[in-house]
């Protein structure tokens, strides 16, 4: 029987994954072109060899290509970390990607006020 989706363990990883992330670059990682970051999402690979991890600069403060330099630099401390506090035997490479979700919705609902304006 094929699995359509993650397994309850896998969502629990990622769940105490993300909480981790977050403590971890607001208390631990020092570059400054990291800054203030809000960690939205991670999604981990079915293997749990790679994690995604999904961030968004709070309030604006970083550019996103500096934060993501910074976030990649201070990738390898970060994931040695995750393994650790979360128990993880093999910890996953991570990499980070600005989340894009909150601006799609935003220009969506943009899209559908101006259709239901000119509808009227």
């Amino acid at each position: 029987m094929a699995r359509s989706g993650p397994s309850q363990r896998h969502q629990r990883i990622e769940a105490e994954m993300l909480r981790t992330l977050a403590e971890l670059l607001s208390r631990e990682v020092k570059d400054p072109r990291v800054g203030q970051v809000t960690v939205t999402a991670v999604t981990m690979k079915a293997d749990m060899s790679e994690a995604k991890v999904y961030v968004l600069p709070f309030g604006g403060a970083q550019a996103p290509p500096e934060m993501l330099e910074g976030l990649a630099r201070a990738a390898g401390f970060l994931r040695g970390e995750v393994g650790r506090r979360v128990g993880l035997r093999h910890a996953p490479r991570l990499e980070f990607a600005i989340d894009e979700t909150f601006d799609r919705a935003a220009h969506l609902t943009a899209l559908i006020s101006a259709a239901v304006k000119s509808d009227q």
